[in-house]
């Protein structure tokens, strides 16, 4: 007989805004708005106060105060959401045997097998007010038999609560949730479904897996499997890496600033386009500098979270200024950045400009599916690959 399977979703309530209430308690019970300015910024998070007027995490902040115009709007606090992310992680580390970080809010928590010793959801429970206690940050949590059935277990649980879906109870606990709930189905699919009638995950349980194929192709073998709460996935252990970084040794010692900020761009331009490709964003940037006579220095600044080079670049030309003596020729230059975290749907938390996240979208699917420099700054095709290939294994 199959052992049974306890899989734990754990999600930090309104994660950002929750962080700012531990800084500043006036804010608890009050309409808050985590992003950009008011002009052209987007909304990166909201509270639950927030929401009550319509407001949603990549709308655009202007919309957002036209719906809510007595929110409250915070702009960039840096390094506090990193570290707040790095404190829960350390909890969950030290409590639990296997675990998954998907981004920096949210987790996985593999509890199978524990059940010859311990109660899974006792454990679970035990868990949460651990971390509300150490952080005094609200946590949900879901547990259930499968990693699909255990985050719509959370979804329903929130704010600052928890549910456990009973093995036998996953479809009866999803019937009656519209199809929107179900993980990864995106909006044109559900208006396909809408189109036939189907609404609510019950809805959706009655078709035959037939009609779906018919419909949607392969996917909708997929579609009719998550329905269901059929899911195979397994937690992967937590062994993402810290950091990303590259250097580059100069062929003759370099004395000119504009040939350093261009090595530099080009470096961080495509570490952040690594970063993204791997949906990922980093806390702290920091730069390597080697003298003719192999002297180093190393300087870094905690930042927000981002993922863009329009954010990283103008922090690591103000590192170069601090940290290179002019009068010296430099023999080696790198990049790094790290407190690395999930969340490659925050390409910058407090971007001013809504346009920009289109950009950086628009650029990333070109590179993605033509190579990595097909679009690049201009400083950055100064350099080019044809001198610099930042994740050669001598590069890294």
């Amino acid at each position: 007989m199959e052992a049974k399977r306890y899989f734990v979703h754990i999600d930090l309530d309104s994660f950002f805004v929750s962080v700012e209430r531990k800084f500043n308690p006036e804010l608890i019970g009050k309409p808050v708005i985590i992003g950009g300015s008011a002009d052209r910024g987007v909304v990166a998070s909201c509270s639950y106060e927030a929401r009550k007027f319509g407001v949603h995490s990549a709308m655009p902040t202007r919309q957002a105060l036209k719906l809510c115009p007595d929110a409250i709007l915070i702009r960039d606090s840096h390094g506090r959401y990193s570290e707040a992310s790095r404190e829960v992680t350390e909890i969950i580390h030290d409590s639990v045997p296997l675990y998954q970080k998907t981004s920096v809010d949210e987790f996985y928590i593999d509890l199978t097998g524990m059940d010859r010793f311990y109660d899974p959801y006792e454990i679970a429970t035990n868990l949460r007010h651990r971390v509300t206690r150490e952080t005094g940050l609200p946590i949900s949590f879901g547990m259930a038999s499968t990693k699909t059935v255990a985050k719509m277990a959370t979804n329903q649980a929130k704010p600052n609560g928890q549910l456990y879906v009973q093995h036998g109870k996953e479809k009866e606990f999803m019937a009656p949730l519209p199809i929107a709930k179900i993980p990864m189905l995106g909006k044109a699919t559900c208006q396909k479904l809408y189109g036939y009638g189907i609404e609510k995950i019950g809805d959706l349980q009655r078709v035959e897996l037939r009609f779906l194929q018919t419909i949607f192709g392969k996917a909708g073998l997929y579609i009719w499997e998550k329905a269901r709460g059929l899911d195979n996935s397994e937690v992967v252990p937590h062994t993402d890496r810290k950091s990303i970084s590259t250097e580059h040794t100069f062929h003759n010692d370099v004395k000119d600033e504009k040939s350093l900020e261009n090595i530099l761009i080009s470096m961080t331009e495509e570490l952040s386009f690594k970063l993204r490709k791997e949906s990922k964003v980093a806390g702290c940037l920091a730069i390597k500098i080697r003298y003719s006579n192999f002297e180093t220095h190393t300087v870094q600044e905690k930042i927000s979270l981002t993922a863009a080079e329009h954010i990283l670049i103008p922090g690591i030309k103000n590192l170069l200024r601090k940290a290179w003596d002019k009068n010296r020729a430099v023999r080696l230059i790198g990049v790094r950045l790290s407190n690395l975290a999930g969340g490659g749907y925050q390409i910058n938390l407090f971007d001013d400009n809504e346009e920009q996240i289109k950009l950086y979208q628009a650029m990333d699917t070109i590179n993605f599916k033509f190579g990595d420099k097909t679009v690049c700054r201009a400083a950055g095709m100064e350099i080019g690959t044809r001198n610099f290939n930042p994740f050669h294994p001598n590069n890294s």
